[in-house]
């Protein structure tokens, strides 16, 4: 006669399932809430950009960023900022920041895939993110609403608010906010104070040999500013002014 033995199987250990519940709850919240807040954020930047497209903003990001600093630091710099219309702008100043920054710009879509590889690469040997391959609206997309940290999270959101410019503003709008709100030196924004600052007189006024001087000035213009004889400035200066005649403005099409 065969006998089986009962024995009593042992409990599920349900104790570490209910531990991990908790904190599979807290995860899901917290992404919740993340996603949430890029969201709204998107459609701030959306929104704002669309008031834009009517109304000329007062100042940016970038300025107030660099404010704060020189507050913090107990800088006493004055802040040079004037709004002017696009066609107030002298046509020699568009072109040679288009053949400087852009030259592609009345036709791109915002940014170009072959620089953003280049950049990528030039990155990758460096170890550190140096270089970003920004196109005209890109700079304005970083000045409008972002900082200067250099890294891959900000340049996605760059790359988000260029297409949102893209979409909701004409070439020829995009190049006057820039033209109005990129940095020319220590608290220098914008053409009209460049004008002002560098050559004592207006956006309007501008020449080809000045120009392209400002042009070649953008991507370190504080050094520049304190530097005006730098050999670097005046040769490129002259290689931006003999590009100038080809570069294509967007009230050319």
């Amino acid at each position: 006669m065969t006998m089986s033995v009962l024995t009593d199987k042992a409990p599920a250990p349900r104790a570490h399932l209910r531990a991990r519940r908790p904190a599979l709850g807290w995860f899901v919240y917290l992404a919740g809430l993340f996603t949430l807040a890029f969201a709204a954020t998107q459609v701030f930047y959306f929104v704002q950009i669309g008031l834009w497209t009517v109304f000329d903003p007062s100042g940016t990001a970038f300025m107030r960023a660099a404010k704060w600093r020189f507050w913090r630091d107990g800088e006493a710099v004055t802040f040079q900022h004037q709004w002017v219309p696009y066609d107030t702008i002298s046509r020699n100043l568009k072109r040679a920041i288009i053949a400087s920054e852009d030259a592609d710009f009345v036709n791109n879509k915002g940014y170009e895939v072959d620089a953003i590889l280049q950049a990528w690469e030039k990155n990758k040997r460096k170890g550190h993110m140096a270089a970003g391959g920004s196109t005209i609206t890109q700079q304005l997309a970083r000045n409008l609403f972002l900082s200067t940290e250099k890294t891959y999270i900000r340049k996605g959101q760059e790359l988000i608010i260029t297409l949102m410019l893209e979409l909701l503003m004409d070439k020829e709008r995009i190049f006057e906010l820039y033209l109005n709100s990129v940095e020319w030196g220590k608290g220098v924004y914008g053409a009209e104070a460049a004008a002002q600052h560098y050559y004592k007189t207006t956006a309007a006024k501008l020449s080809v040999g000045q120009a392209a001087r400002l042009a070649v000035m953008l991507p370190r213009p504080k050094y520049f500013d304190e530097h005006r004889g730098s050999a670097y400035l005046a040769s490129r200066a002259g290689v931006i002014a003999r590009r100038m005649g080809a570069a294509e403005l967007p009230s050319d099409k």
